[in-house]
């Protein structure tokens, strides 16, 4: 058994006693989460204003409703001066609502996205059959639609492990710079196809709170995305400074850009603009880019507009 708060001490612990009881009991009430205390025959002690709102039957020295037991996700045992009591963190039902419809719409994403390219994996294992076929282009396009579907099922994974808390992102802080330089050269060959140039610049000494390898996530995403969809031609330059307080990690080009009206929904997942979508992304890149960033404590921006490039900024508070 954990044992919370301290016993009341003869030497002047009472006062001390009641002020930490009453420390505890503010905790409790004014807990953002919903927290419950029972005592060891499951009758309420007290519980914070959140749970007393969702549970309107619960009321001190009551019986814990059955709605309240069956939310309980976590329980806590404790002893206080010999008495046994719990508490009790319980599930809000909106939140859960709303998360089963969040996984509802994300299964169903994925389903979709799925659907196009076995499709087209369907049609050319179909035309393979048919008489006079060149089997080594289709063999060749049909690895390109499994390696698709592989990229998708990779970055669902990942992203379901960023949101789980599985993948830890942030631990001390990174000189970003060299990560930058590595990742530019590893898109080289796939930029020199797109027609795209990617450069690195920026200050050798800036740091942000991601792991190394959070950092060649964030700078690969970046990257591949505007290699994917600047255009030929275009030139996708990868920064870090500093700029006051705040160290920018960004990807900027030139290419064809997107509409304004597009610009705030490019971090959700699986949306592409209307040329986007003749790409073979998975849409998730700058979802990832999102979710890592903010969970480090950052922010992302997009600006730019159509036929004047794009720039997407990742912004930390320096320390």
């Amino acid at each position: 058994m954990k044992r919370l708060f301290r016993s009341q001490q003869p030497d002047g612990g009472s006062a001390e006693a009641r002020v930490e009881a009453q420390r505890g009991r503010i905790l409790v009430e004014e807990s953002r989460e919903v927290v419950v205390i029972v005592d060891a025959d499951d009758r309420v002690v007290t519980a914070s204003r959140r749970a007393r709102e969702l549970f309107e039957e619960l009321e001190e020295g009551g019986e814990l409703p059955e709605a309240a037991r069956r939310d309980s996700t976590v329980s806590v045992p404790y002893e206080v001066d010999g008495r046994r009591e719990r508490i009790l963190y319980l599930r809000d039902p909106g939140d859960m609502a709303a998360y089963e419809e969040l996984r509802a719409g994300f299964t169903a994403s994925v389903s979709h996205e799925l659907r196009t390219p076995l499709a087209r994996l369907l049609s050319l294992l179909e035309s393979a059959a048919l008489p006079g076929a060149d089997l080594e282009a289709l063999v060749e396009h049909a690895s390109a639609e499994v390696g698709q579907i592989r990229e998708l099922i990779d970055d669902v994974l990942f992203l379901s492990e960023l949101e789980s808390g599985r993948e830890v992102v942030a631990l001390g802080s990174t000189v970003v710079l060299p990560f930058l330089e590595e990742v530019a050269g590893a898109v080289q060959e796939q930029a020199g196809r797109a027609g795209v140039s990617v450069q690195v610049t920026g200050d050798s000494t800036a740091e942000i709170p991601l792991r190394p390898r959070m950092i060649r996530v964030v700078a690969t995403n970046l990257a591949e995305n505007s290699i994917r969809y600047a255009g030929p031609g275009a030139t996708c330059t990868l920064s870090i400074s500093r700029e006051g307080g705040t160290t920018v990690l960004a990807a900027s080009d030139d290419g064809v850009g997107v509409d304004a009206d597009d610009l705030p929904r490019l971090f959700e997942r699986f949306y592409r603009t209307d040329r986007a979508r003749a790409s073979r992304g998975t849409g998730l890149g700058l979802a990832i880019v999102k979710h890592v960033v903010t969970s480090a404590g950052g922010t992302v921006e997009a600006a730019g507009e159509r036929g004047g490039g794009l720039e997407i900024r990742c912004l930390f508070t320096s320390p």
